[in-house]
C-alpha cells in the first residue's frame, strides 16, 4: 500500500494533467480507505469553513480517511483563517487534497501553499510547456522511458499528435513499446507508430451523443480527457454537430426532402445519411434541449453558475443527460 502524506496541493494551468492526478489520487484512495472513506468537496461545497468543518468532525470511519477538494483556484486569502487552523491540528490518519486548475485570472491563494508545506505535504506545480520548449521537454519525457528520441523526431511528433502534454505521453508510451531494441526512435518510427487519430474521435463522441449511445459517449469524452484534450474544444465540436442536427430537423418538420438537405451537408455520404436519420429520430425539440444543456456546460467549465460541478464532473453529467 502506498503511503500518504497529510496534505498535497496540486496547481497549475495543465488542467489535463491535474485532472489525471486528482483520479489517480482517488483511485489510490478507494482502494485503501473504500469509498466510505474518501470526501469529495467541489462546487459550493469547497470553501475553506466547509474543508475545516468537516476536518474537526470526528469519524468512525476505518483506516485512513481522504478529503478531496476541487476548485481551490478561486479561493483568497482572506478567509482561510479556520482552515489553517484545522491543518495545524490535523489527524494523523487523514490527508487532505487541494486541487488549483489556475489561469491567468485564478491561483490557488499564497496562504494555501503555506498551510500545505507546515503540515509536511506537497506542494506541485502542473504548468503547460511553453511551444518553444516542447520538443525539448518531449525528449527529455522519451529519455524516461528509455528511448533516444531525436529532436526531428520530436518535432515531427509534435506536428503529428499535437501540443497537449498528455497525449505526447500518451504517444511516447506506445513508441516505447513498439521501438527497436536499442531504443532509438526516427521520424519513420513516429509515422509507423503514432496515428492522427484525435479529430476523428472527437467527431466520435459528437456522433455518439447525438446518436444516443451514452456508453461509446462517455466512453470516448474519458479517453479523450485523459490524452489531455481540453473541454471547451469538446463542447466546440459537439456543439457543432447538434446545431447541424437541429438545422436538419428544422428542415426536416417543414417537409424538405432528405436527399435536399443531404446535398447541402459538407460530409461523406454515409456520414451525412446518418445525421438526417439521428436527426428526425431527436426531433427538434430534443435537439433544442441539447443545445440548451452544452451551453449549461461551457457555463460550467468555466466556473459559472451556483453549486458548479467540476468540469468532469459537469461533462460527464452533460453528456449521460444529452446520450442517455
Amino acid at each position: 500500500m502506498p503511503s500518504f502524506k497529510p496534505a498535497y496541493l496540486i496547481h497549475g494551468d495543465d488542467h489535463g494533467r491535474i485532472a489525471e492526478r486528482r483520479a489517480r489520487l482517488r483511485g489510490l484512495a478507494e482502494e485503501a480507505s473504500g469509498a466510505q472513506g474518501v470526501e469529495v468537496f467541489e462546487g459550493e461545497r469547497a470553501t475553506p469553513a466547509e474543508v475545516a468543518a468537516s476536518l474537526s468532525l470526528m469519524t468512525f470511519a476505518l483506516g485512513r480517511r481522504f478529503l478531496i477538494v476541487d476548485g481551490v483556484e478561486r479561493w483568497k486569502d482572506k478567509g482561510l483563517e479556520p482552515l489553517q487552523a484545522a491543518l495545524a491540528g490535523l489527524d494523523p490518519d487523514t490527508t487532505v487534497a487541494f486541487f488549483a486548475r489556475e489561469d491567468n485570472r485564478a491561483k490557488a491563494p499564497q496562504g494555501l501553499h503555506d498551510a500545505v508545506q507546515s503540515t509536511g505535504g506537497d506542494v506541485s506545480a502542473e504548468d503547460s510547456v511553453k511551444p518553444w520548449e516542447l520538443p525539448k521537454w518531449v525528449v527529455g519525457q522519451a529519455a524516461k522511458l528509455g528511448l533516444e528520441l531525436a529532436p526531428d523526431a520530436a518535432r515531427a511528433l509534435i506536428q503529428q499528435v499535437g501540443d497537449r502534454q498528455q497525449r505526447l505521453l500518451r504517444e511516447l508510451e506506445k513508441l516505447a513499446l513498439g521501438a527497436p531494441p536499442e531504443g532509438r526512435v526516427e521520424i519513420g518510427d513516429v509515422d509507423a507508430l503514432t496515428a492522427r487519430s484525435s479529430e476523428r474521435r472527437v467527431w466520435s463522441l459528437a456522433d455518439a451523443v447525438l446518436g444516443g449511445d451514452e456508453a461509446t459517449a462517455v466512453r470516448t469524452y474519458v479517453e479523450l480527457r485523459s490524452q489531455g484534450e481540453r473541454l471547451p474544444g469538446l463542447i466546440y465540436w459537439m456543439a457543432q454537430r447538434l446545431r447541424v442536427a437541429h438545422e436538419a430537423a428544422c428542415a426536416l418538420d417543414h417537409g424538405r426532402p432528405a436527399a435536399q438537405i443531404k446535398r447541402q451537408l459538407r460530409m461523406p455520404s454515409r456520414a451525412a445519411d446518418r445525421l438526417i436519420a439521428d436527426a428526425r429520430r431527436r426531433g427538434t425539440d430534443k435537439l433544442r434541449l441539447d443545445l440548451e444543456e452544452v451551453a449549461d456546460l461551457e457555463l460550467a467549465s468555466r466556473g459559472g453558475g451556483p453549486g458548479a460541478a467540476s468540469e468532469d464532473t459537469a461533462g460527464l453529467r452533460s453528456i449521460q443527460r444529452m446520450a442517455g
